[in-house]
């Protein structure tokens, strides 16, 4: 069992993974951001409390940092009184945000000036798979960090894959989320199209539910047509955040991104239409506000 050092066990992913961490066996330290409530249960577990990552690092094998994105692993790694601060030689931080791939080549080099490791390892599914242990995670690794860093995945996993070296967990992050957002923004605007044209979206869910373009995102969104628009536990503007970060690496690789634009455009205009901090299924609100139409059963 090893000392496990965790930051981001007050948000939703992160709760589960530290919680199944400690049910596994291993010592989880861990930083507490503002919300004490979310990580009362893993304190009462066993879990201890460090005041800063950088006081977080000393005596820990892994570190986990789960949070929003990269200028939040970048603040936590190598700002005051960030992780790196006091990474001992042969410390392993395993990032497992949704992150753009420069900025964790930019944190990697820092880490290995401290002797350190940084692992790209970011997560697929929901908090609900992350209380139950089955989260998906892709790695980017070096293959014998991979090989002693699996059986801890394994803990909060379901399934691992070890997609490349450094940096291709992330790509492969964000190449997933382009093709789930672009899934669900194209669904919203096909029930407001479906809406203004008088089709009974009943039906059209009941054809494409047997048909080769239906998928476990089509149904989440599909759930809004009778009032349930929590489907999708993925906060909206996460998702738009996620798209640029895509688009991003696009452009720096120079690929057009039609696609990835208009999925972007369509998550920020959401967004602006007040509708950000809620789930992705409320693209489909937007759609209402934007095609006059009415798509959600509302008392």
């Amino acid at each position: 069992m090893s000392t496990i050092g965790f930051i981001g066990a007050s948000g939703l992913m992160g709760h589960g993974m530290a919680r199944n961490l400690l049910a596994k066996g291993h010592a989880v330290r861990l930083t507490v951001h503002r919300n004490r409530e979310r990580v009362a249960d893993l304190l009462a577990a066993g879990a201890t409390e460090a005041a800063t990552p950088a006081a977080l690092a000393p005596g820990c094998e892994w570190v986990f940092v789960c949070v929003t994105g990269s200028p939040q692993v970048e603040a936590v790694l190598a700002g005051p009184g960030g992780l790196l601060e006091a990474a001992a030689p042969g410390l392993v931080v395993v990032d497992c945000s949704t992150s753009e791939p420069g900025s964790t080549q930019r944190l990697r080099a820092l880490a290995l000036q401290r002797g350190a490791e940084l692992v790209d390892a970011p997560l697929a599914r929901t908090p609900v798979e992350a209380e139950a242990g089955r989260l998906n995670v892709m790695v980017g690794a070096e293959p014998a960090t991979f090989a002693r860093l699996e059986p801890v995945l394994r803990c909060f996993a379901e399934n691992v894959f070890h997609v490349g070296g450094p940096g291709a967990g992330h790509t492969i992050k964000l190449l997933n989320n382009f093709i789930a957002q672009a899934i669900c923004t194209a669904t919203a605007e096909a029930f407001a199209v479906g809406a203004r044209s008088g089709v009974d979206l009943a039906r059209l869910v009941e054809v494409i539910s047997a048909g080769a373009v239906n998928s476990g995102l089509f149904q989440a969104m599909a759930k809004t047509l009778h009032g349930d628009l929590a489907g999708l536990r993925f906060e909206l503007d996460n998702a738009r955040k996620d798209v640029r970060y895509y688009t991003h690496l696009a452009e720096g690789l120079a690929v057009p991104t039609l696609l990835g634009e208009a999925v972007h455009q369509s998550l920020t205009l959401a967004s602006s239409l007040g509708h950000g901090r809620k789930f992705v299924p409320s693209l489909v609100e937007a759609q209402e506000q934007l095609a006059h139409v009415r798509l959600v059963p509302r008392a």
